[in-house]
């Protein structure tokens, strides 16, 4: 076998195969080529490739570090897509080669429909995994509950999310207003930025400065290797959510002002500002207003912040959607407690109406789970006898309260105890938060736990 016979017919079925020298003259051609673009193979060869094929771009690959391009060509009513490839020798530019890879609209077509359906599957696929990896945990499908004031809720906050207005959420302890924030968030079209939060109450004053707006290496003692950046940085294209900012130490409250107007931040340290586009949803379980007259919040932040205000109804104003939150506790509690309850009696919606609810949601999902431990891994309803722990029974047992030397001491001691356990459970056993809910200091709420026999553990 003549081996050059063998690679003569290799290169003669190649799309649209030439090849010019460093001068850019054509030196090959094979006859598919020549045939396609229409010239004499012979007397094409020699001549500068323009000459020869005039929409060519091969020259430009004859100097420069670009080592491979691709090229749509049009041409007499033709189409083609060519790959050329710089050729090198010892280092040097001794020519390029071009083929083709399509040579008719209809291959190109069938291929970009193929290769769109992949693309579109592939960036789908990364699109949602890059979203799952930043969103937040919570979505609007999270608010449970079809009461009328429950809709008039979810219509707020689909309006906030199309703008990119600051929000302030108002709504006591227990309603939900992180998950609010998480639903602005998650409909706007900040998504696929960062979601970053923040409790102005969990900081202390000396550090709070540093956790917003960050610091340089060296700005102070302790400081991190290369600085820090704050909150607001991070939360840069995103959403930074400040909850219960009605805590926000003053000193701080006009350095948040000047991002809001500047929208930039100046870290510890530095001696320039960083540019930032953040949207801020702030939340709080207090009136502002009323804090601003007694001089514990600035007027002008209030304003910057009062934006787009969304307030947030307590349980006890909507207790229609009852059903809807304990049946999709009890769904989750199924899972994680291994139970199976699939019913509530009538009974249990009854006691649960007869009460106020100060810790709103938060504090009928830790009501219904305790209330799910005592149910029998085989048991399908949950009952109200399950519930017996509770500590809203406001019926006092006269003939066992006679029998005590000073009956108004015990019943108060009772429901001095009682209230403090109810709202340990609802802060999830935080001594810090329990003494803020009850406005007492936090010694003094340790000395009536141990007074009141009330396990520290709770």
């Amino acid at each position: 076998m003549d081996i050059s016979k063998e690679y003569e017919l290799f290169l003669n079925n190649v799309l649209g195969l030439m090849v010019i020298n460093a001068e850019g003259n054509l030196v090959y051609m094979n006859q598919q080529c020549a045939d396609y673009i229409k010239v004499d193979k012979e007397k094409s060869i020699g001549k500068y490739i323009t000459d020869v094929f005039p929409p060519s771009n091969m020259q430009n690959l004859l100097t420069g570090d670009k080592t491979i391009n691709t090229d749509f060509y049009f041409h007499d009513g033709r189409m083609s897509v060519s790959t050329q490839v710089q050729l090198r020798k010892a280092g040097n530019i001794v020519g390029v080669m071009e083929y083709d890879v399509l040579q008719e609209l209809n291959s190109l077509e069938d291929v970009l429909g193929k290769y769109t359906l992949l693309l579109n599957d592939e960036m789908n696929y990364y699109r949602e995994q890059f979203r799952n990896l930043r969103r937040t945990k919570y979505s609007l499908e999270n608010i449970i509950g079809s009461s009328q004031k429950i809709q008039d809720l979810k219509k707020q906050i689909m309006t906030a999310a199309v703008t990119n207005a600051t929000v302030i959420i108002t709504g006591e302890t227990g309603t939900g207003k992180e998950l609010v924030a998480h639903s602005i968030h998650n409909l706007s079209t900040r998504i696929f930025g960062s979601f970053v939060k923040i409790n102005a109450a969990g900081l202390p004053e000396t550090l709070a400065e540093s956790e917003f707006f960050g610091y340089e290496e060296g700005s102070f003692t302790g400081a991190k290797r290369g600085g820090k950046k704050g909150k607001f940085e991070l939360a840069n294209n995103g959403t930074l959510f400040i909850d219960e900012i009605n805590q926000m130490p003053l000193n701080l409250q006009p350095k948040i002002l000047r991002v809001l107007q500047e929208h930039e931040v100046d870290r510890i340290g530095s001696e320039s500002s960083v540019p930032i586009d953040v949207r801020i949803i702030a939340a709080t379980n207090q009136d502002l207003e009323n804090l601003i007259k007694k001089g514990q919040f600035r007027q002008d932040l209030y304003y910057r912040l009062n934006v787009f205000p969304i307030t947030i109804p307590p349980l006890r104003e909507r207790l229609e959607d009852l059903p809807e939150l304990v049946m999709d506790k009890i769904e989750q509690l199924n899972l994680e407690l291994g139970k199976s309850i699939s019913e509530v009696e009538g009974k249990v919606y009854e006691y649960l109406r007869s009460y106020d609810w100060p810790g709103n949601v938060r504090e009928l999902y830790n009501i219904v789970e305790k209330a799910m431990i005592y149910v029998d891994i085989d048991e399908h309803i949950l009952r109200v006898e399950y519930f017996n722990f509770r500590v809203d029974n406001t019926r006092i047992d006269l003939e066992t309260l006679s029998k005590f030397d000073k009956p108004i001491e015990v019943i108060t001691r009772e429901a001095e105890r009682k209230l403090i356990n109810e709202v340990l459970i609802m802060f999830g056993g935080n001594k810090t938060k329990a003494a803020q809910y009850l406005k007492i200091p936090r010694p003094l709420l340790y000395q009536k736990m141990e007074r009141l026999g009330i396990a520290k553990r709770v």
